[in-house]
């Protein structure tokens, strides 16, 4: 499996090109951003307007009908739906010869029929190791929560692979008992953290280092603003999962791409819905027969939502017709990314002490989009090397319209790993009371979250300059603090404390070197 799309890399001025395409895209395209920064396209990317006016053009000269019923208006629905699945596969350079596409709810969901595939071919094999009805299960410490929680159901079978290193080592080593347990090892393409990238070699590797070892890669991160390319099927994952509203910002829709030579992983699903059988008994016996046309036809309960699958056959078409390739989309977002790491990770304090720290892995280089993404993960300290809580920082953006993400981002292995948290820490602080979603920002002097900025297909250089804007003037100190000054009555003594002085704004000659920065060196993506 590949990242690229197997062209070449824009050059110099097709980048500067590009920058000033992308500003004149968000003049029409993006109306609800005038006067505001958005900052989560890990969390989700924006919807052109162009999306809105074609999904809205074509539900209002089609007559769509039920897929399932066999009347003129839901034959034409059935037959759109065949299409715009074929076309998503080949957005991601997927033959429909050797793989097929799975319409879920989001990656959760995606990730959750996989899991439950395994949990029912396990019980209903009987070469199980130690005659056990349970499957093994391994994933990466950068995994998101609902990759993570398929441990739930191997019944301890599992195991966290705390680095590379160790995921590489365990490929390399021979089973103690080949051919005679199921394996998952599942894992990210890209950290929703810290956006480091993790090798994709490695569903090849273990297809051929441990055949009865299965891989399900998250690609709703990686998908963002990466070109993913499954043309390699003998390279590619077994089962991947995504949401397209990370990559189109519309629609709420996501789907399991499944490799067809591990079809066979859900031929003892045991819950069936309408529309993936072709008989079944109720009354006086128990029997059912399931479709047997394909695997999407077995695995899709119900109606397929398919009017938002109308609405991806739209996003496709307005998001090549804005932005070209996801491998231009790429380049621009890697620019921006490594000028904003450099810029971010050179404000100082007043005495050299820095103004954020920024969570990354070794391994991952800024402008470098095979290791890291366009995403910085961060929090920010003062001087005495205090903390300033992840969430005051988003508050105090978003009241000054820059929209960012905080907290664990559902990544608990990251925050484990980059804020130094033990197994037993995370549970006293449970105890404490903090909480996802009632957090308790710093215990104990460590951060439980951090500040999480991503960079999407349309954010230009303008955003990048904003946000640092935004650090420089709210946060970096340009000298200590001036000591109480007393004032005196006849009855007691007050202290009045003057916050530190704010350094000015220079967002123009900023934007001008940010610039000509990035154009000098972003065609090395």
């Amino acid at each position: 499996m590949d990242v690229s799309a197997g062209t070449e890399e824009p050059k110099v001025d097709e980048l500067e090109g590009y920058n000033y395409h992308v500003e004149e895209i968000r003049e029409r395209e993006y109306p609800m951003l005038k006067g505001k920064t958005y900052l989560d396209h890990g969390g989700t990317t924006l919807y052109a307007k162009s999306l809105v006016d074609d999904f809205s053009a074509d539900l209002l000269s089609n007559l769509y009908g039920n897929p399932h019923s066999d009347s003129t208006p839901a034959a034409l629905a059935g037959h759109k739906v065949d299409e715009v699945r074929e076309r998503t596969l080949r957005f991601f350079n997927a033959d429909p010869e050797h793989f097929d596409l799975v319409f879920v709810a989001n990656a959760s969901a995606a990730v959750k029929l996989v899991m439950e595939a395994f949990r029912d071919y396990a019980d209903a094999s009987k070469s199980s190791l130690f005659n056990s009805k349970n499957f093994w299960y391994g994933y990466h410490r950068d995994a998101h929560t609902s990759v993570v929680g398929v441990r739930e159901l191997t019944n301890g079978r599992h195991r966290c692979f705390q680095s590379d290193d160790e995921v590489e080592k365990w490929i390399a080593e021979k089973d103690r008992f080949p051919s005679r347990r199921i394996s998952l090892f599942g894992y990210p393409g890209q950290s929703n953290m810290t956006g480091r990238r993790l090798p994709l070699s490695w569903p090849g590797k273990i297809r051929r280092s441990k055949p009865d070892t299965y891989t399900l890669l998250d690609a709703a991160a990686l998908a963002t603003t990466c070109p993913i390319d499954l043309s390699n099927e003998e390279e590619a994952p077994d089962f991947i999962s995504m949401s397209f509203y990370k990559v189109f910002g519309f629609p709420n829709l996501g789907a399991l791409i499944v490799r067809k030579r591990a079809s066979h992983m859900f031929q003892h699903r045991k819950y069936f819905g309408g529309g993936t059988v072709d008989m079944v008994v109720s009354i006086n016996d128990t029997w059912h027969a399931r479709k047997d046309s394909s695997l999407h036809d077995q695995l899709e309960d119900g109606t397929t939502a398919f009017h938002a699958i109308f609405a991806l056959n739209a996003a496709i078409d307005v998001h090549q017709r804005l932005f070209g390739s996801m491998k231009q989309v790429s380049a621009h977002t890697t620019c921006l990314a490594r000028e904003l790491y450099r810029r971010v990770t050179n404000l100082k304090h007043y005495d050299g002490s820095p103004v954020v720290h920024v969570y990354k892995d070794d391994a991952a280089i800024y402008g470098d989009s095979q290791t890291q993404s366009a995403t910085i993960a961060f929090n920010v300290t003062r001087t005495d090397g205090a903390l300033i809580g992840y969430t005051d920082v988003e508050k105090l953006a978003d009241s000054q319209g820059i929209y960012v993400r905080s907290g664990g981002l559902c990544n608990p292995g990251g925050v484990a790993t980059y804020l130094d948290w033990r197994p037993w820490e995370m549970k006293a602080s449970y105890a404490a009371g903090h909480r996802c979603s009632k957090p308790t920002q710093v215990m104990k002097g460590k951060p439980t979250g951090v500040v999480r900025v991503s960079l999407g297909a349309m954010s230009t250089m303008a955003d990048v300059n904003t946000f640092l804007n935004f650090i420089q003037e709210n946060y970096m100190e340009e000298g200590p603090a001036e000591p109480p000054t007393p004032k005196m009555s006849s009855k007691k003594v007050e202290f009045n404390l003057e916050e530190p002085q704010k350094k000015p704004a220079t967002q123009t000659w900023t934007s001008f070197f940010s610039t000509i920065f990035c154009l000098k060196h972003g065609e090395d993506e």
